[in-house]
């Protein structure tokens, strides 16, 4: 079984993939973690974010543990990985991993929940469920506000704002796997809780297991 959940920043997928990875047993990833950990190595190295040639050199070096890396969720990190992310030299690169680990899942386990920008559109297209996780900007900008917040982090709501709605627009107008919906199940997590949401999902699996 694979699982393709993508959606926006702060939608909220990577909590549903994480519950429907253990509640299944399957392997997890994700995704953004690798652009993260090439933007963290990037950043560390001082190489220019936009040298192409600079960043798929760092990124085919990347090693597995540095996505284990913890310090990867700095508005820096994620500016940075934003815009990597939409190079076509760079997701070519990264591209490979995400496959090998959703066709040959780590630790024995019989398939892979995998959370991004491009599952099912790129990485998984034949993934057997799909899900789009999405909602209001307001809503995930508080969401990412908060979060900040409880990791020390200093920002305001509207900085917050602002670099969600760049991302976005960055995200949606790539030339080079956008975000969108490809033949996806649509949760709009806006007025509902993360049982809710996994509830929903877990709903739509297990009546198609039964069809």
């Amino acid at each position: 079984m694979i699982i393709a959940i993508d959606g926006p920043a702060a939608a909220g997928k990577g909590t549903l993939a994480q519950r429907l990875a253990q509640y299944f047993d399957l392997a997890f990833l994700d995704t953004g973690r690798l652009y993260r950990a090439v933007a963290y190595e990037i950043y560390k190295s001082g190489v220019d974010p936009n040298d192409t040639k600079s960043v798929v050199l760092v990124a085919r070096s990347l090693e597995p543990d540095k996505i284990e890396v913890i310090d990867l969720y700095t508005e820096k990190i994620a500016e940075i990985a934003s815009v990597i992310a939409a190079m076509a030299a760079v997701r070519n690169e990264l591209l490979v991993y995400q496959r090998n680990f959703a066709y040959n899942p780590p630790s024995g386990k019989t398939g892979a929940v995998l959370d991004g920008r491009d599952i099912a559109s790129v990485v998984c297209p034949d993934a057997s469920y799909k899900f789009f996780v999405t909602a209001r900007l307001d809503v995930r900008s508080r969401r990412r506000f908060k979060e900040l917040q409880e990791n020390g982090r200093k920002s305001t709501y509207a900085a917050v704002l602002a670099d969600i709605q760049q991302r976005d627009d960055r995200d949606r107008t790539r030339k080079v796997s956008p975000l969108k919906t490809v033949d996806a199940i649509v949760i709009d997590t806006s007025g509902k809780s993360p049982d809710a949401v996994f509830l929903q999902a877990l709903e739509y699996i297990e009546g198609d297991q039964l069809n």
